[in-house]
């Protein structure tokens, strides 16, 4: 019997990571009645992760936070002993957002501070906070303040919320919000590498999709380059050296705001695909599926399809990859995917924003991975 481990990534705006996996299952095992699947909806960092850490040893545990735009808002993090998983995206995300309205000047990442505080009256020895999906590009300022730390405007008092807030900062005393975490193991999970402030960084970068016009965007970007030189003026000596370091930029600037706490970046790929036992299920399986929405130049970093793909590699284990768009040639996705299906090479229609046709053609790719690429003597067949 063939055995088939199928894990991908979601495919944003359609399905989740879990919807995509059953629907490749059913076309596979439709035409392959021979197989054996496994399924794996990991996550990197990003939306469902807590979702992801719960599939395994963890369990959810409801909080009430302060939400993007200060409204108070239900988010979830998971628990295992003494670790404590927070997911940046169930508490600032764009999908807490009132009404879908983004507030890129103005949102606020405090309620992430909140949910780290609740970790620790719990007397959690590790948190991990999953960093990705915010509306936030604050620098992870509200956090630091939720924790203690005081930045302030000329006359004393706080600066408001968000990125915009940052253009009044004169002020900062961080001591507070680090012996907050003294003794405390904090991950960083992101999978992306862009630096806080500059032409990289994550107002630049990532700015629009949450609603900043070409105006706000440099604005949002002098703020942060301004609350980096505020910190050097504080005596904050590794503030320069952070704020270029890779996944500074993660999260609106949160991952500066956990480096500056002592965290340390981990991939969030790598991170749960090791905490979801994807070695173990790859040591038993033959064959490979895994993908993501848009395979591109991004993906190649070491986002969620690729570090599954080069785990599977070291077992000897072929990797086949379905993707919504592939904007990558041929020769540079050949290292580490032995096939590759596109959902838009499929149809004229509108996938991306179709659930129903996306989980259809997923299923017809599953069949086609079956009919051309299963044996029934437990290999490849290769036609």
């Amino acid at each position: 019997m063939v055995s088939v481990l199928i894990a991908p990534d979601k495919f944003k705006g359609s399905l989740s990571a879990d919807e995509v996996a059953r629907a490749l299952e059913r076309g596979l095992l439709e035409a392959a009645t021979w197989a054996r699947g496994d399924r794996l909806a990991p996550a990197d960092g990003g939306e469902g992760s807590v979702s992801a850490a719960c599939a395994r040893r963890f369990s959810s545990e409801k909080i009430t936070v302060t939400g993007p735009t200060g409204r108070p808002v239900t988010a979830e993090v998971a628990v295992h002993g003494r670790t404590v998983l927070v997911e940046a995206a169930s508490v600032c995300g764009l999908g807490m957002l009132p009404g879908g309205r983004k507030a890129p000047l103005t949102a606020t990442s405090w309620g992430v501070g909140q949910a780290v505080r609740y970790a620790l009256a719990g007397r959690a020895d590790t948190i991990v906070l999953a960093l990705g999906g915010v509306a936030t590009t604050d620098g992870g300022v509200g956090l630091l303040q939720s924790l203690g730390g005081r930045l302030a405007r000329e006359d004393g008092t706080p600066i408001g919320p968000g990125g915009a807030g940052l253009a009044g900062l004169r002020t900062v005393d961080l001591a507070e919000a680090r012996a907050a975490l003294a003794g405390v193991g904090l991950v960083l999970a992101t999978d992306v590498d862009n630096p806080l402030p500059g032409p990289a960084g994550t107002a630049a970068v990532y700015g629009p999709q949450k609603g900043a016009t070409a105006s706000e965007v440099r604005e949002l970007d002098g703020a942060l380059a301004g609350f980096v030189r505020r910190l050097d003026a504080a005596g904050v000596a590794e503030a320069a050296g952070l704020a270029d370091a890779l996944g500074a930029g993660a999260a609106g600037g949160l991952g500066y705001a956990g480096m500056l706490l002592g965290g340390r970046v981990r991939s969030g790929a790598d991170y749960f695909l090791t905490l979801l036992g994807a070695d173990e299920l790859l040591a038993r399986s033959d064959f490979v599926v895994t993908g993501e929405g848009s395979l591109d130049e991004q993906s190649l970093s070491g986002k969620l399809p690729v570090a599954l793909a080069r785990r599977a590699r070291r077992q000897g284990t072929a990797v086949h990859a379905v993707a919504g768009r592939c904007t990558l040639p041929a020769d540079r996705t050949a290292a580490d995917f032995r096939s590759v299906q596109v959902l838009t090479d499929l149809t004229d229609q509108d996938c991306a924003n179709d659930s129903a046709l996306s989980a259809h053609l997923l299923a017809q790719c599953g069949r086609t991975l079956a009919d051309h690429w299963i044996g029934r003597g437990g290999t490849e067949t290769g036609r």
